[in-house]
């Protein structure tokens, strides 16, 4: 296995810091880039110093996962568009499955030393599965207090005589709520 990257080595904060400068600079003027991590770096005792090309490197892979970050977020605020309430948690159900079974698979090739995969993947996809699942909790939170709104509305309506009960149940079997 190849020896870490040194831009891998730096702590978190000075990582978001880096592919902060990296965006505000337009992936550009790697050399005040490196300058001023390193200044940074000594700043905090850090023994590390990371040179142009490096931070180059780095830079041009954070810019095409930044890229790809962009167009999943764009497809996805397409796809909530078009789709309802109720389909977005089903695709994050699937999506979430998909993910779990990566995951899985991931595991089960870290068995054998040959194998093994690269760890900021596995990283990144733990990191994924969390949001997953937290984005996922607030969905049905959102789904939940949707269904409760359609209810009281119903409820409303049966207390003003705008319809009655069993049109009201009617309405909350087809909707999906009794």
């Amino acid at each position: 296995m190849p020896p870490r990257r040194k831009v891998d080595l730096l702590p978190s904060e000075l990582r978001s810091w880096l592919q902060d400068e990296l965006r505000a600079c337009g992936f550009a003027n790697y050399e005040e880039i490196a300058d001023r991590l390193n200044a940074r770096c000594e700043e905090e005792g850090i023994e590390l110093r990371i040179g142009k090309s490096a931070i180059h490197s780095y830079g041009q892979e954070f810019r095409e996962y930044a890229q790809m970050q962009e167009r999943a977020q764009d497809e996805i605020r397409t796809f909530l568009e078009e789709a309802s309430l109720k389909e977005e948690v089903d695709v994050t159900s699937a999506l979430f499955q998909q993910l779990t079974t990566i995951q899985w698979r991931l595991q089960m090739m870290m068995a054998d030393p040959d194998e093994m995969p690269d760890p900021r993947g596995m990283k990144d996809l733990t990191t994924a599965l969390n949001n997953l699942i937290r984005s996922t909790s607030l969905r049905d939170g959102i789904l939940k207090a949707e269904r409760s709104a359609q209810s009281a509305k119903l409820d409303q309506a049966i207390e003003t005589g705008r319809i009655d009960a069993a049109a009201a149940q009617a309405a909350r079997e087809v909707m999906g709520l009794a």
